[in-house]
């Protein structure tokens, strides 16, 4: 039951549609019918407001890492840990509070991982900037972030299970942005344009956008 409950916490939790919320409560604009549609701090920085895209962001990690640090206060072993943090993945990408229509799972995973290893996972943030700073390219960032993830986990020693729970996240959320990563490079129409974003910097709103 202990474990029951650890992974309805991680989908509860996971499932709080913040951007939904935040899209409503500022400009009573449904986030999921503007811009790219995501259900994510990035699309609610870019349509409504660089202030509420990093409040958005924020609570997005916070759900994640709440998971774990629940799981962890409820004094599972680490399976259950593990699957804490992926029902919060699961329940931002298919929130029970809007119909199972939710975001990517990003800022979400970017929690759990903040929870479980913090210090490898610090690593793992100044390439994300890098390559978002470089490319102006959130997702990728995001991906090639969660790649050396693994090494990272290696280098410090962390079991085999860990690698493989991070290997595991990071292909499901390579999963998740296939469709999505399609459409954009059918759009760019070059690779080159669909990795190297120079229309839009992620920071941008429509209203500074140049």
């Amino acid at each position: 039951m202990i474990e029951a409950l650890a992974i309805i916490i991680g989908y509860l939790l996971g499932s709080i549609p913040t951007a939904y919320i935040a899209g409503r409560l500022t400009r009573g604009v449904d986030i999921r019918q503007i811009g790219g549609g995501n259900m994510g701090a990035l699309n609610v920085a870019r349509e409504i407001g660089r202030g509420v895209g990093a409040v958005v962001l924020v609570v997005d990690i916070a759900k994640g890492a709440g998971a774990i640090l629940v799981a962890k206060y409820l004094g599972v072993s680490q399976l259950y840990i593990f699957l804490a943090g992926f029902a919060s993945i699961v329940g931002h990408s298919w929130p029970i509070f809007l119909n199972f229509r939710g975001g990517k799972g990003a800022a979400t995973t970017i929690g759990v991982f903040l929870a479980l290893v913090p210090k490898e996972f610090a690593c793992s943030l100044p390439i994300m900037g890098i390559v978002i700073g470089l490319t102006s390219n959130a997702t990728l960032g995001v991906a090639i972030g969660l790649a050396f993830l693994p090494l990272f986990l290696w280098l410090f020693g962390q079991p085999l299970s860990m690698i493989i729970y991070a290997i595991l996240i990071a292909l499901f959320l390579g999963f998740r942005y296939l469709p999505a990563a399609k459409r954009s490079l059918d759009k760019a129409g070059k690779t080159r344009d669909f990795l190297l974003d120079r229309n839009y910097k992620p920071w941008q709103t429509h209203k500074n956008k140049r």
